[in-house]
């Protein structure tokens, strides 16, 4: 019986983190694997409840783009350039560098903070929960001291 509650503990915490990859890839792809997308950067000019928008301004002239629109948590205020990567095929984009690559990987570090009790108070791994637990805190922390 116990070997079936340490199966089932270990498959909530397997489905907690893929989950929460795969949440983070569809941003994190962007910023990770940058090379060969446009770049450039977003002058916040206005902000509604989800996203703001701005004009564009690409590192590398010649770009469809003049205006773009961003997640409203990343950028933070009215008038604020951030550097960022241009989603291909969209009128999208994503915050670069540190900060956006870590914002990117959010959705990680609560699935890891979700599933440290699991770790270690379901599968009695104590050491290893504490862990999984730290590294979705320093990724969260990060994410809020980089943005």
């Amino acid at each position: 019986m116990t070997h079936v509650r340490n199966a089932a503990m270990a498959l909530v915490v397997l489905l907690l983190l893929v989950a929460g990859a795969w949440s983070s890839w569809d941003t994190a792809q962007h910023v990770l694997l940058s090379k060969g997308r446009e770049h450039g950067t977003l002058t916040v000019t206005g902000c509604n409840e989800e996203t703001c928008s701005g004009r564009y301004v690409p590192d590398v002239p010649g770009s469809a783009h003049h205006t773009l629109t961003i997640a409203h948590s990343v950028a933070a205020q009215k008038g604020q350039t951030l550097p960022v990567v241009v989603k291909p095929g969209t009128g999208e984009a994503v915050r670069s560098g540190w900060g956006g690559g870590l914002h990117a990987w959010l959705p990680l570090g609560g699935a890891l903070l979700l599933a440290a009790p699991l770790v270690g108070g379901g599968l009695r791994m104590a050491r290893t929960g504490w862990s999984v637990a730290g590294a979705g805190a320093a990724l969260l922390l990060g994410a809020f001291f980089a943005l």
